[in-house]
């Protein structure tokens, strides 16, 4: 190329190179600054729009997650107050065999039918005071309580237990526990109620290791969601490092580069001396 004042081409490169050089500088600090090598769309379109979708799935799974604990905490409360209802229940069963043995109108007797009318009674205090968020499963008039269990809108049933006798729990229905014999306080009376009652726990307990497995589940979905965004989206903290001096220490030779080519036009002037 001629030498000329009015086209300097080495600047010319020299410039392009520079800038290319200052682009690539602006995005390794980005990503260093960030923690992201795709921190927007125009980073890389498909990426950020597949991470975009799964942040929102994650943020889903916090509904769920917060869902099956409401769940876990009204069975926990029912399985409390059932641990309350079997204590009373074997203690009324002595009662229920003391009585038997009592003299019929004796004061004796009469004591220990007014223990275990009492006892029954608490019985029906403590079924009636298991209510969790405005919910009590031993409520037979309650309508049937739902569990959401995934975002697609999975459900889990927790119903409401229907029984027999002892305020608050009037209805029957298959599998119910009935409580009904407790008026005739006798001991083979006592062991249908603690039978029944006993299988009623059993379902509650079933219902809450089915919850306990719902949320370890949605844990570790989380924990999987969570990773698999950072692969997608994470940068590479040692590799952008080393990026970033190489980077700079190209760009202060662009910087002397360009100005050796600047200064070539001022050569030319030596030929005029």
């Amino acid at each position: 190329m001629a030498n000329s004042i009015n086209t300097n081409g080495g600047a010319l490169v020299a410039l392009q190179t520079l800038n290319a050089t200052n682009k690539a500088l602006e995005t390794t600090q980005n990503r260093v600054n960030t923690g992201l090598k795709v921190s927007s769309a125009k980073d890389n379109g498909a990426i950020f729009a597949i991470a975009t979708s799964q942040r929102a799935e994650m943020g889903a799974q916090d509904a769920v997650r917060q869902s099956l604990q409401r769940g876990q905490s009204i069975v926990d409360v029912a399985l409390a107050a059932g641990d309350t209802v079997t204590s009373a229940l074997n203690e009324l069963k002595g009662l229920a065999v003391a009585i038997q043995d009592a003299a019929a109108g004796s004061d004796t007797a009469n004591k220990l039918n007014a223990d275990f009318d009492s006892i029954v009674k608490e019985i029906g205090s403590a079924l009636g005071g298991a209510k969790f968020d405005g919910v009590n499963l031993f409520n037979a008039n309650a309508a049937a309580i739902q569990v959401t269990t995934n975002t697609s809108g999975g459900k889990f049933d927790l119903k409401a237990i229907t029984a027999t006798a002892t305020d608050p729990t009037k209805a029957t229905g298959a599998g119910a526990y009935d409580f009904a014999t407790l008026t005739d306080r006798t001991a083979a009376n006592v062991d249908k109620a603690i039978n029944s009652f006993a299988s009623t726990l059993a379902d509650l307990g079933t219902k809450s290791k089915s919850l306990d497995r719902q949320m370890t589940f949605v844990n570790k979905l989380q924990d999987s969601l969570e990773t698999g965004i950072g692969n997608l989206v994470d940068a590479d903290l040692a590799k952008e490092s080393a990026r970033l001096t190489a980077l700079q220490t190209k760009q202060q030779l662009g910087v002397q580069a360009l100005s050796i080519a600047n200064s070539s036009s001022s050569i030319l002037l030596g030929l005029f001396r």
